[in-house]
């Protein structure tokens, strides 16, 4: 059996100053990291329809998921008179001006909201560019069609409920972010 210094040495102390030493590393070269994969992107663009009875221009709703057929769904946006007013001034009642938003919040609507904000969900939006235009939305408009309360104060209002619920499943499940306003 061996009995030299260094065979009864605990190997502890070595680990521990190895442990413990400053390193000299040569930090290595960071390459720009992948791409991430797209999670989509929601489109708004105005259409030649009109709701009849109130004249409410429909505007498409498209979601652009990457490897899914486009999903579409009807929307007023805005009110009928006020399709022509400054889309940047805050209580205009214009549609969304156009641009780029990011999805802030998904959310249930309560009890108490705003009735016209319909009884589903809500789905936030906030514009990345310079305008007054605050508390921006998609939601359910449970008065389209239905006289002079169709159509929104400026949000995204959903002509049907359940493309609500669909759309909030959609945007949910693909981490989807950010909605472009075409027109």
């Amino acid at each position: 059996m061996d009995r030299s210094p260094i065979a009864r040495r605990s190997p502890l102390p070595v680990l521990a100053a190895l442990l413990l030493a400053p390193a000299v590393l040569t930090p290595p070269v960071l390459a720009d990291p992948p791409p991430a994969a797209s999670s989509g992107l929601i489109s708004l663009s105005r259409t030649e329809r009109h709701m009849d009875g109130t004249g409410d221009p429909v505007w498409e709703l498209a979601l652009l998921i990457p490897g899914q057929p486009t999903r579409r769904f009807d929307a007023l946006v805005g009110r009928a008179a006020r399709q022509a007013a400054d889309r940047d001034k805050l209580g205009s009642q214009a549609p969304l001006p156009k641009g780029r938003y990011r999805i802030s919040e998904v959310s249930a609507i309560e009890t108490g909201d705003n009735p016209e904000l319909g009884r589903l969900h809500w789905i936030g939006l906030e514009p990345q560019f310079a305008t007054a235009r605050r508390g921006l939305g998609i939601h359910h408009d449970p008065s389209a069609g239905l006289g002079r309360r169709s159509g929104t104060d400026g949000c995204i209002g959903l002509i049907q409920g359940n493309d609500l619920v669909t759309l909030v499943d959609l945007v949910r499940r693909s981490g989807m972010r950010e909605l472009e306003v075409r027109d």
